[in-house]
């Protein structure tokens, strides 16, 4: 593995004849949690979904843990190592618990639609170390309900840690989250945050999209902030809250 893990150089992205991202640069070192910031409208999901290969790029570079991607296909990324969630919660809802995490495994499973129907040896031994695994991440992320509970009465928090479960399943060398904490209360915004912290100290490395400021500046080792499409900062939390820049685009200033 590379020391940056994601590399991004200079990527635009043009929606018709609008530029939602402009000669963004940016890289993300293995083992470390990142934070991206900016207004609403920023690029900020725009940026997420290239990295995570929903969208193409119009141009840039894209290296993901030492290989280039021309054009990066999102199931290709997921075996790569790109795990993603979503702002608004993706699960299936009439589907249990286990059976959402479990979906995850798949993608490093090798049976195939004919070891499906034939349910042959290796398929049903490939079946069990998806169940068990699914059990143990629903422990991992904090799920204390049964795990045959089906995923729409999950309570809110539940459901966004069911998503991490899920992605976490796909064995991610980098876990990316769109607003993971959206709609949180604080207790579970710092419950998420120990999660978070917990999952790095595995080897993971996070990237997070997140309004949240207070979460992303006591979280993250790094932090990118985008405007109108284009990057106006990146450093550490510090060097970012105290940028001009950013105060005038995002964080404000304080009355004094």
């Amino acid at each position: 593995m590379t020391p940056h893990l994601l590399k991004l150089s200079g990527i635009g992205k043009q929606f018709g004849g609008l530029s939602a991202l402009t000669d963004v640069s940016l890289h993300i070192n293995a083992g470390e949690i990142y934070g991206l910031i900016g207004p609403n409208g920023a690029g900020k999901t725009t940026l997420f979904n290239v990295i995570t290969g929903l969208y193409q790029a119009n141009s840039g570079e894209f290296r993901f843990n030492g290989h280039s991607y021309q054009t990066p296909k999102p199931h290709l990324l997921a075996q790569a190592g790109i795990a993603r969630t979503f702002q608004n919660i993706r699960l299936f809802a009439n589907l249990t618990a286990l059976e959402n995490v479990m979906i995850g495994c798949h993608v490093r499973t090798h049976a195939g639609v004919f070891g499906a129907l034939l349910r042959n040896k290796a398929t049903r031994t490939e079946e069990r170390a998806s169940m068990q695994r699914a059990r143990e991440l629903l422990r991992y992320v904090g799920i204390d309900k049964p795990a045959q509970t089906l995923a729409k009465n999950l309570s809110y928090g539940e459901q966004r840690r069911l998503e991490i479960a899920r992605a976490l399943a796909t064995e991610p060398l980098l876990l990316a989250l769109d607003e993971p904490a959206a709609g949180m209360n604080a207790t579970e915004t710092e419950r998420l945050k120990v999660l978070l912290q917990n999952i790095r100290a595995k080897g993971i490395t996070v990237m997070l999209i997140e309004h949240d400021v207070k979460l992303i500046m006591g979280l993250c080792d790094r932090v990118a902030v985008l405007d109108y499409g284009r990057k106006i900062a990146e450093g550490v939390p510090d060097e970012v809250r105290g940028n001009p820049a950013v105060i005038a685009a995002y964080l404000g200033a304080d009355d004094e």
